[in-house]
């Protein structure tokens, strides 16, 4: 193959490898726009490493093309956060397992997955009105920001007749309150995956984000299976020895809603802690000790009361405390906790329970 130089017209060879020559006039001819491909010589450790890092650029480069196209290849890369949600029945389902800490809990995907078969087998909740935030490759992870962003797609579009539920299964703590609202000087909280450094979701966010939105006919549920968690949605009515309690906060700060209801459910007192325990199971499943008894009370009873929920939560934990092998007390440790009902109004607990 061979070229004309512009200058002095005369034909001349073209180099093999070169991207540029000087023809004998002197003249300086670029072949960079040549249609021809060059062959790349690559020797040695580092043309190894470049040669490396440009087939991991293609790759990746490839691969964000290819999610560009198809944003929902993968699960954990679903639109459901974008897409209107379902009118009607929806849930909000948060296992959080904190995989990588001293502190991991082992039941929490166990109840993710009890409490979606319930809504679904006993209250004709639909698949797509579920969205489960866990540590598992199906689904997104349940960090603070995801809940915020789940929040808002339970919350989103709100219609007279929806019915909400909004279920948590991992840590909780408390941390003292500056605001003068709340009765025993703590806030409580729930604990995302990355608490310790995107930071924990305060009652008083729970509250201003799923309670106060709340319009004439939409109800929401929430289950709360984490320590100090009694009065975690911060509602101003608190169940205690069958009578409603007055739990409004000191400085005034109304903690209702805009017309609608709400009605929580927790697996403890604020100063109480929450069981992750096998002593439910025959088969040592790990488990939360209110969802497994949340459940088993709703399998069992089709027509419970809001009443008949928290007697039976109740006996089945001291029934299972009752049980504990004599010799064997001092490495079996005593489930003390007390379910707790909360609501954003008065109502009669002696109806039936349903979501």
């Amino acid at each position: 193959m061979s070229m004309a130089c512009q200058k002095c017209r005369q034909q001349l060879p073209l180099p093999p490898h070169s991207i540029i020559f000087r023809c004998e006039c002197g003249n300086l001819i670029p072949l960079g726009n040549s249609d021809r491909s060059l062959p790349v010589q690559e020797h040695g450790r580092f043309s190894s490493k470049m040669r490396r890092f440009r087939d991991k650029f293609r790759r990746n480069n490839s691969r964000k093309n290819s999610l560009s196209r198809s944003p929902s290849t993968s699960p954990r890369l679903s639109l459901i956060f974008t897409k209107p949600p379902p009118s009607g029945k929806r849930a909000l389902l948060c296992g959080v397992t904190y995989k990588k800490e001293k502190f991991r809990l082992r039941g929490t995907l166990h109840d993710v997955n009890s409490m979606r078969n319930m809504l679904v087998q006993k209250f004709s909740f639909s698949d797509d009105s579920i969205l489960i935030l866990a540590e598992e490759e199906a689904y997104k992870p349940p960090t603070r920001r995801n809940i915020l962003e789940a929040f808002k797609w339970l919350m989103a579009d709100l219609k007279s007749g929806d019915s909400l539920v909004f279920y948590f299964s991992g840590h909780g703590l408390r941390q003292p309150d500056f605001s003068d609202d709340e009765l025993d000087g703590f806030d409580e909280t729930i604990c995302p995956l990355d608490f310790r450094t995107k930071g924990m979701i305060i009652d008083n966010a729970i509250n201003d984000i799923l309670v106060k939105p709340l319009i004439p006919g939409v109800t929401l549920h929430a289950i709360i299976d984490s320590c100090h968690s009694g009065t975690v949605l911060d509602l101003p009515w608190v169940y205690k020895e069958k009578k409603w309690a007055d739990d409004r906060p000191p400085s005034g700060t109304n903690k209702g809603t805009s017309g609608g209801r709400a009605i929580g459910f927790s697996a403890c007192r604020d100063n109480q802690l929450a069981a992750d325990t096998s002593a439910f199971s025959a088969e040592k499943t790990m488990m939360g000790a209110m969802t497994y008894t949340f459940i088993k009370a709703l399998s069992e009873n089709p027509n419970i009361t809001y009443q008949g929920l928290l007697d039976y939560m109740q006996k089945e934990i001291e029934k299972v405390n009752k049980a504990r092998c004599p010799l064997l007390k001092v490495f079996q440790r005593k489930i003390d906790q007390e379910p707790v009902l909360s609501s954003s109004e008065e109502f009669d607990t002696n109806i039936k329970f349903k979501l």
